[in-house]
């Protein structure tokens, strides 16, 4: 008879069978603040019921089956014929799915839809990050398509379905397609006008034949890709199906899938074109100008990722430490420890209140706000989605030697911690488009000073840390050299003040001391300790 050796006790419960979006204070009134009161019922509805989904342990466990089976590649079938699929387990699809019918590639063209969609694609990171990479392609193709109108016209709504079809067969037979991307090249990557994938034309006016690579295709067996390659008029966009209209299959040779750190449910590809039948996006020699709102949508999405990342992340750390015990009392309520997730709390409700203010910018679509956006989304994409990592790490760490083992699901946060900062251009070409951004268009410094000018006079700390952008704004010789420093001055200054408009004084209080009145540290959980911690602390907790 087997003896019993101990008996398990001091251990959280689950994180699990909770409402995501409605246990995260500081989403749940971005939204609120930003959509339209005619809204706002439906909203609440819809993203609560999203979160129940998020929240509950069939689907997280459908997240965990999704990267544990990691797709395959099959470039010919039994018979020898090429084909060039990815298999996915079914939790990928069912994945995908949800993600589909919850409209996060649904927002281009219902009120409040990019509100509503951002904090949904928040929400469902903190599920699975990696279907997220076909789901924010397919809605960010949407602004590129519409250099076209005809192209548009016939895609839009396929694009912005809620319905998910799997199969491969022409796009004009299926409810909803998914979109992907491909522009950088082995011999280019982020610098595109390297790219030497050629574009021969055909007899049918605007058809063309693509010749050349792609080193990075994600998403490959999505059902159409914008693509950049050089036509005799210079670079330019262009629409590749995988199947076309008689049914046959395009010519996408998938060479191989990545074998990547993080974001291993994801199929990301090196694809080849040989003969490929393409249809032209936008003028000839305008392939940057045209699929750039495409990567500015993807860019906003990166942040977003990262934000959803941070808030599960901070949840795990809250949630465990509110249940477990040491040195004579709960976790949480030891000074050190609190310090340590009140600092990971207010990183993490900063990222979620600058991406939903992004996301209401969209929404607005005025002039002034399209300005906004040309400097807040790379210096956000810059600055949000660097934190990602060391949050990660630091609230891993939080669970001490459970967080270092794969069942708690941290050790897949901390692995696609880094992704985001990376995906859409890495951190120096996002600091380089901010200078670009700066120097071209006078107003967008004048849109950025209007924002953060309105929280102006409420905290000395942002007052001061204003005028020290100024400064440096005023003299940009040798700007690139700094340009880093720059980018993540603007951020700062930006994420304090939205938080000292719109968060608890005791958040943006801490937020200033510790981000742009310099009484902070290097490492998290260097607070000043005379701030209320413990309300910044309860915050974040989720309620379960």
């Amino acid at each position: 008879m087997a003896g019993t050796t101990h008996t398990v006790t001091n251990q959280a419960p689950p994180l699990a069978q909770y409402d995501v979006f409605t246990a995260d204070r500081a989403l749940t009134e971005a939204v609120e603040r930003h959509l339209d009161p005619s809204l706002l019922d439906e909203g609440l509805a819809e993203l609560s019921a999203l979160g129940r989904t998020s929240g509950s342990a069939q689907v997280q466990e459908w997240g965990v089956q999704a990267n544990e089976n990691p797709p395959r590649l099959r470039t010919h079938d039994r018979y020898g014929h090429r084909i060039d699929e990815v298999d996915f387990h079914p939790a990928w699809h069912r994945l995908l799915g949800k993600g589909v019918s919850a409209g996060l590639t649904n927002a281009w063209a219902r009120p409040g839809g990019h509100v509503r969609r951002a904090a949904g694609f928040v929400v469902w990171s903190q599920v699975e990050a990696g279907n997220g990479c076909p789901l924010s392609m397919t809605h960010a193709a949407v602004p590129a398509l519409r250099a076209d109108p005809a192209l548009a016209a016939e895609w839009e709504p396929r694009l912005t379905s809620v319905v998910y079809d799997r199969a491969l067969r022409p796009a004009r037979e299926k409810p909803g397609v998914l979109f992907g991307m491909g522009m950088t090249e082995k011999q280019g990557g982020s610098d595109v006008r390297a790219n030497t994938t050629s574009a021969r034309p055909l007899a049918e006016d605007g058809t063309y034949e693509l010749t050349g690579h792609k080193w990075f295709c994600s998403a490959p067996m999505s059902d159409a890709f914008l693509v950049l390659a050089q036509a005799p008029g210079g670079l330019t966009c262009f629409l590749v199906p995988r199947v076309l209209e008689d049914g046959s299959r395009n010519v996408f040779l998938i060479q191989r899938l990545k074998d990547k750190l993080g974001n291993r449910s994801n199929a990301s590809s090196e694809v080849e074109f040989a003969g490929t039948w393409a249809r032209r996006v936008g003028d000839e020699g305008r392939g940057v100008r045209t699929i750039i709102g495409m990567v500015a949508a993807t860019r906003l999405d990166c942040v977003l990722g990262s934000a959803g990342l941070m808030r599960q992340a901070v949840a795990q750390a809250v949630h465990h430490c509110t249940y477990r015990e040491a040195f004579g009392g709960k976790l949480v309520d030891k000074p050190l420890m609190r310090n340590v997730l009140a600092d990971l709390a207010l990183e993490s409700e900063a990222a979620t209140t600058l991406a939903l203010r992004l996301a209401a910018a969209y929404d607005d679509g005025s002039e002034r706000e399209r300005a906004l956006l040309r400097i807040a989304v790379p210096a956000a994409k810059y600055w949000v989605t660097k934190r990602c990592a060391p949050l990660a790490v630091e609230a891993a760490e939080c669970l001490g030697g459970n967080g270092y083992v794969e069942e708690s699901g941290m050790p897949r946060l901390v692995r696609e911690s880094p992704l985001n900062s990376v995906w859409e251009g890495a951190g120096n070409v996002q600091a380089l488009d901010v200078l670009r951004a700066l120097g071209r268009d006078p107003q967008v410094l004048d849109a950025y000073l209007g924002e953060v000018g309105r929280a102006r006079g409420a905290d000395h700390r942002l007052d001061g840390a204003i005028k020290g952008l100024l400064t440096e704004l005023a003299d940009l010789e040798g700007a690139e050299g700094r340009a880093r420093r720059l980018v993540e001055r603007l951020a700062l200054v930006l994420q304090g003040s939205l938080l000292v408009r719109y968060a608890p004084p005791q958040v943006a209080d801490a937020f200033c001391a510790a981000r742009l009145g310099g009484d902070g540290g290097a490492a998290f959980g260097t607070l000043p300790h005379t701030l209320d911690l413990a309300t910044v602390v309860d915050r974040a907790r989720p309620e379960v």
